[in-house]
């Protein structure tokens, strides 16, 4: 089981894709110009729509949002495309899938939590027309946060723990995660205008979600939590159904970041909402199933020594290298403990998800 996990973005690629045609699914590659991978290969977001004749509900499946997390995502989807039995009871209950495989291609291969312009695809579905969310606690701590060198400086590591010291560990991570649209060079931005990712996906949604009156979305990542264990946040709006509807098919343990019980921040921007804007016509359920992997402190230290890289390019390469293995330890749990728990936990909120979509019609 644990095999359908891929050790870079281009087997993962191919895996999907000839996985994805042997099932006699319909495929589209959607390719990212201008950029190559890390192997100078093509970068592409694919897709494989299995759809049972006549079927009104879609279950969306998405990985590589934040690119490095697609070794995660990438494993749930080609266990699915592997599933004769999940696939059985999808088509039984009417329910449609829709795999958007590496959605942040470019930092997929790249090992990178963002895209080919240090975006951050999960804070870049907003309205730009409109002023954009502030973050007076980034512009706090920037120049702390991502130093002229890495290691950092004893100093640098003090002005961070005095922060975190007066504010608190949350007050810290709600700082640098919660998006930022200032600081081009710096983490978790939101861009000045819409992503290729955001884009494309809208585009997917637009031309396959018409079809559909009832929509459930999961989107996989990976970072935050205890080790291996797959937080549920809801990844909707506020309001009076949606929550609900989505804690009656996964459970009551499903969090709201909005309501302040998730270990995930409040973000602005998240890419599952371009669903409302694309698909205003069908209900829609949304979650995030969020994998644990190491403790909120190092996964943030691994971004600031990616980004410390990403603003200096010419570091050694030996320094490369090891920055880039530990951004890929900090967001893929390579052990085949964390992939079965990976698998395993994906499995359910699938089948929970087929279930509610089957059974909760609109009623």
């Amino acid at each position: 089981m644990t095999s359908y996990f891929s050790p870079n973005y281009s087997n993962a690629r191919a895996r999907f894709v000839a996985a994805a045609d042997a099932l006699g699914t319909r495929t589209q590659s959607h390719v990212l110009p201008g950029f190559t991978g890390a192997e100078g290969e093509p970068l592409a977001l694919d897709t494989a729509l299995f759809a049972p004749p006549k079927a009104r509900r879609l279950l969306v499946l998405s990985s590589a949002v934040h690119g490095v997390e697609g070794f995660c995502g990438s494993g749930c989807q080609l266990a699915f495309l592997h599933d004769a039995d999940m696939q059985r009871r999808a088509q039984a209950a009417g329910v449609a899938v829709l795999l958007l495989h590496a959605v942040n291609p470019y930092g997929f291969s790249h090992l990178r939590r963002t895209n080919e312009q240090n975006i951050d695809i999960n804070r870049n579905a907003i309205d730009f027309s409109q002023p954009r969310a502030d973050n007076p606690a980034y512009r706090e701590i920037r120049d702390w946060l991502i130093p002229e060198q890495w290691p950092e400086t004893q100093e640098n590591a003090a002005h961070i723990a005095a922060y975190i010291e007066r504010n608190g560990e949350q007050a810290y991570q709600r700082a640098v995660t919660a998006g930022q649209y200032d600081d081009a060079q710096g983490l978790f931005y939101g861009g000045v205008a819409p992503a290729w990712s955001n884009l494309t996906v809208r585009k997917i949604l637009r031309e396959i979600g018409a079809d559909f009156s009832d929509i459930g979305w999961i989107d996989f990542h990976t970072g935050l939590g205890p080790y291996g264990h797959a937080e549920k946040i809801f990844a909707g709006r506020p309001g009076p159904d949606e929550l609900p509807r989505a804690r009656s098919w996964w459970g009551a343990d499903v969090v709201a970041p909005f309501a302040g019980d998730s270990s995930s921040a409040n973000v602005s921007g998240p890419l599952a909402g371009v669903i409302y804007d694309e698909c205003a016509h069908a209900r829609t359920t949304v979650l995030a199933l969020e994998y644990g992997t190491l403790p909120v402190n190092d996964m943030l230290n691994a971004l600031r020594a990616d980004q410390c890289l990403q603003n200096h390019p010419d570091m050694p390469a030996a320094q490369r290298v090891a920055i880039k293995q530990v951004m890929r330890d900090a967001f893929y749990g390579d052990d085949d403990v964390w992939r079965g728990m990976i698998l395993g936990q994906a499995r359910v909120g699938i089948m929970q998800a087929i279930a509610g979509l089957a059974l909760d019609r609109g009623n």
